[in-house]
């Protein structure tokens, strides 16, 4: 299986990432209040697109939505989109590959620093014990998306 992981390391290539844009919503102390006392209702949600660039080249947009699913009145909303930029080295690449590298293999990759950065922020605006969940699995995802 490393083999396998090394070979398709080896198609592309991350020239660039960093935070296109960021939403962080705290209206009021009260709402601060609220979503402190009601972060176990937090959910996270994830949403991957790409659009090809020149020069063989991908930008994958990366959208990680932590919000509270419930219709509460007081509650927060979290944003980050998290832009990459990725070169691919093989020109024969085939779709299923390329599709494998954008959702899974890519996300696997940069997603570590992007949750860090993403809660790193939250912290500090204002819920310093925060932590997210589990970790997501982007190849089970992938999998899954298939079936």
């Amino acid at each position: 299986m490393r083999i396998l992981k090394t070979k398709m390391e080896n198609k592309y290539k991350i020239i660039v990432s960093y935070i296109q844009d960021l939403s962080v919503e705290i209206p009021s102390p009260e709402t601060l209040i609220t979503i402190r006392n009601t972060i176990p209702e937090y959910q996270m949600k994830v949403d991957i697109k790409s659009k090809p660039l020149k020069r063989k080249m991908i930008e994958v947009l990366t959208t990680l939505t932590y919000e509270n699913p419930n219709k509460n009145k007081e509650k927060g909303f979290f944003q980050i989109k998290y832009a990459t930029a990725i070169e691919i080295s093989d020109v024969q690449i085939k779709k299923r590959e390329l599709e494998k590298i954008v959702l899974s293999d890519l996300q696997t990759k940069i997603y570590p620093e992007l949750e860090e950065k993403f809660l790193t922020i939250l912290r500090n605006s204002g819920l310093p014990d925060l932590k997210f969940g589990s970790k997501i699995d982007f190849e089970k995802l992938y999998n899954e998306r298939l079936n």
